[in-house]
């Protein structure tokens, strides 16, 4: 039986423990360059004792920003400042993971510290792209360029690039991101997707993005290093995407090579009804891992040491990713050890002495 301090294995990669820290988007880059403040964010978490540590989503073409101040990899200009993180971020013993991503017609937005509604041009924005002319809603009101096929092709040729250029950035694990009414999931997900090609429509056609773009990446991602997807297992929404799709999903991800499904949910509109208790999402995931055979990983409102032990050993998920906990306390992993196991042996030299 697994816990959450024993080693974790995909492929040639081990993670020195269970514990993962989400990605989470900072909104502070320029032209999609990171900076100080990614580093020192990063850095501190992986100091902070967690095994995996994934850089925020990271767009994969200019359009594909949720915002101005996205990371980005559609550049080769934007590799030497990720790879000054990987660096460090292995010095200390962490695996460096990267989300690659497209927000599709959820970009163009404001920073959230300033509303994030929707840019205009004027504004400094850009036109949206999605699966269909539907828009998101809301504040995300702007109705997004329904993709040709040939547009979609060179999306996914972005996804490829931006992966290529992960490798060389130094990073171990890639995330294609697929949830939160992103791109990917407004795809597969029937409340934003009204195609009527081979896009859209019936189920396979719907999961035809993803698939062919994991399996893009798949063949340009060295056979030895971990593949893995981001899904929103439920739109919790009536006649929307469900936890039984996502199984298929993940049967059909991990036939292509896909090494793990990180387990998230929701984020694509409608009138959804999230049960937001302490650890909502862990049965997507325990039912992914246990219906489709693949590992996953957990994530929300995980914030106790002994409530990511229990996910572990009893095997409701692979690896428990922290979020929000993470940014209240980057030293988490250091406490749950110590509370769990008597020491933090993860401890940097530096503050030994603290534990």
């Amino acid at each position: 039986m697994a816990h959450l301090f024993d080693a974790f294995s995909l492929r040639s990669v081990t993670l020195r423990n269970r514990i993962g820290v989400s990605p989470m988007c900072q909104y502070s880059a320029t032209d999609g360059r990171a900076n100080d403040w990614h580093l020192v964010h990063l850095g501190a978490r992986a100091a902070g004792g967690a095994g995996l540590v994934v850089v925020e989503a990271t767009a994969v073409e200019a359009r594909g920003r949720i915002t101005p101040g996205d990371l980005g990899l559609w550049d080769d200009a934007q590799i030497e400042p990720l790879s000054r993180i990987t660096a460090f971020i292995k010095s200390q013993a962490a695996v460096p993971g990267i989300q690659l991503a497209h927000a599709g017609r959820k970009a163009s937005a404001a920073l959230p510290w300033k509303g994030g509604a929707h840019l205009s041009e004027a504004q400094g924005g850009w036109t949206p792209v999605g699966p269909s002319a539907e828009a998101f809603g809301g504040s995300l009101n702007r109705v997004p360029v329904p993709l040709s096929r040939a547009e979609i092709k060179d999306v996914q040729a972005a996804f490829v690039a931006a992966t290529r250029r992960a490798l060389l950035a130094g990073f171990d694990w890639v995330e294609l991101h697929a949830a939160h009414g992103y791109l990917g999931h407004s795809f597969y997900s029937p409340l934003s997707n009204r195609r009527t090609d081979e896009y859209g429509g019936s189920f396979e056609n719907r999961i035809r993005f993803l698939l062919e773009t994991a399996t893009a990446m798949r063949e340009a991602w060295p056979d030895h290093l971990p593949l893995t997807v981001r899904l929103s297992a439920t739109d919790w929404v009536e006649r929307g995407w469900t936890l039984a799709d996502s199984v298929v999903l993940a049967r059909r991800l991990k036939a292509v090579g896909v090494d793990l499904i990180d387990c998230s949910s929701g984020g694509n509109g409608g009138a959804a009804k999230i049960p937001l208790i302490p650890g909502y999402q862990v049965p997507l995931a325990a039912e992914i891992r246990r219906e489709a055979a693949v590992p996953t990983a957990a994530v929300g409102l995980i914030t106790d040491p002994a409530q990511a032990d229990a996910i572990v050993r009893e095997g409701r998920a692979d690896v428990v990713l922290l979020g929000r906990e993470s940014l209240r306390d980057p030293n988490w992993p250091l406490r749950a050890e110590k509370t769990l196991q008597g020491q933090a042996a993860a401890s940097p030299v530096q503050s030994l002495r603290a534990w």
